[in-house]
Formats: structure tokens, C-alpha cells, sequence
């Protein structure tokens, strides 16, 4: 077992918080919708089948940007419930506008650093599932530190997840799907389900970027691990 402690009060932000412009619908959203959808950040444990009114499997989802495959999946999983992490205010706002508009049910918005909630809210054996979409790169060398999937951070991320439970990154930088290989495969509690990367399990929706990447012969690089 890994000392939940081991992660630095002051460890190195795998982001940088930018401004970015709030829309008035957003706004409209942050206001309205945060205190039914959202979930504080506190340093105390998170009871989550009372978070989401039932018990469940339970998915984690680090850095959701604006939303739309988060709301996607949800929606076409309703036996599952989902607590999606980001940092961004706009973002945040925006999924907040899905979740009303498409009355989807099964998913709660915590905006705060994931490795805060991980360490101070999560228990251990909670999750069914981790998603990790497109964190954000940090493709100049001299930032390659920042880079969110590292070995503390993975070695105190699997403790959350339950045996026979998931951890599922995607990205779309050949030499960051390389790193988290590395990392996932150096992880005694973590098993590849594939030799290297997998094929795009069918739940992960396209993005619009994604597709566009994808027309124009950019990789994107999938890896599914299960915990043991």
C-alpha cells in the first residue's frame, strides 16, 4: 500500500489556469446548475454512492475540457455514474449546459486539481473505471515535469480503483503515449490489455478535433490497462 502522503502538498501542477472567456450561458450555468451537479472540493473523504443517490459502478474522468464526450458518454451509460474533474471555468460551464439540456442524470462536476481530490476525497477500491482524454502534453521538454501521467501520480491513482477496474489515456503525442506505456507497464498493480496500444474502445466518442487530427494523419494513441 502506498502512503497517501507521498504526494506532496506542493506538488507540481500538471496545469496552468487561463482565463478564458465565460460565455453568458455559461455563467448562466456556473450559477444555476453548480450547486446541483457539483461537488465541493473538501479535504475529507467523498462518500460517493451518496454524491449520486445510489450505488453503482463509479468512473473518474481528469480534465474533461468543454465537455462533449463526457456529457456523450454518460448519457449512453446510464448504469454508470461519473465524477468529472477540470480545472477551466468555461469548460466546466459548458458541461454544466449539457447536463441540463440532455437531462442527463449520472454525473457530477468537481473543479479543483485532481491530484488534491485523489489524495484528500478518494478512498481506496472506489472506482470501476479511470478516463484520461488528451491531458494536456507539455511538449516542450523543459515541461515535460508538468505532464499529469508520472509514476507517484499512477502509483496513488491505481490504489482508487478496485481490482478488475480500468485505467483508459488517450493522446494524440506519439512520445507522451510513449511515456505513459512506460509508466502503466512499470506499474505492478496495472496489466496492459493489449501489446501496446489498443484499438478506441467504443465508448470513447470522436471529438471534433480528434477527427479532424485523424483526416489530415495524426496519430491517436489509445492505452487500456486493468488493475489486478
Amino acid at each position: 500500500m502506498t502512503d497517501t502522503n507521498d504526494l506532496s502538498k506542493r506538488h507540481i501542477r500538471s496545469f496552468v489556469l487561463r482565463q478564458g472567456r465565460v460565455s453568458t450561458a455559461q455563467q448562466r450555468c456556473l450559477d444555476t446548475l453548480m450547486p446541483r451537479y457539483g461537488i465541493p472540493y473538501a479535504a475529507q473523504p467523498l462518500d460517493l454512492d451518496a454524491a449520486f443517490g445510489r450505488s453503482a459502478p463509479k468512473i473518474l474522468e481528469i480534465g474533461f475540457g468543454m465537455g462533449e464526450p463526457t456529457a456523450c458518454i454518460a448519457k449512453n451509460h446510464p448504469q454508470n455514474d461519473y465524477l468529472a474533474l477540470e480545472v477551466h471555468t468555461p469548460g466546466v460551464g459548458s458541461l454544466l449546459k449539457q447536463i441540463d439540456e440532455q437531462g442527463i442524470t449520472n454525473l457530477r462536476i468537481m473543479q479543483h486539481d485532481a491530484v488534491e481530490v485523489m489524495r484528500d476525497m478518494l478512498a481506496d477500491n472506489v472506482l470501476d473505471g479511470v478516463h484520461i482524454f488528451f491531458p494536456d502534453p507539455w511538449h516542450k521538454a523543459r515541461h515535460n515535469k508538468r505532464r499529469l501521467i508520472q509514476a507517484p501520480f499512477i502509483a496513488q491513482l491505481v490504489q482508487k480503483i478496485k481490482p478488475g477496474g480500468y485505467i483508459h489515456v488517450a493522446t494524440d503525442w506519439q512520445d507522451y503515449a510513449e511515456q505513459v506505456l512506460a509508466v502503466l507497464g512499470a506499474e505492478p498493480l496495472l496489466k496492459n490489455t493489449a501489446k501496446d496500444y489498443a484499438e478506441k474502445p467504443a465508448y470513447r466518442p470522436l471529438t471534433k478535433f480528434e477527427n479532424r487530427g485523424l483526416k489530415l494523419g495524426h496519430g491517436v494513441w489509445d492505452l487500456v490497462f486493468k488493475r489486478v
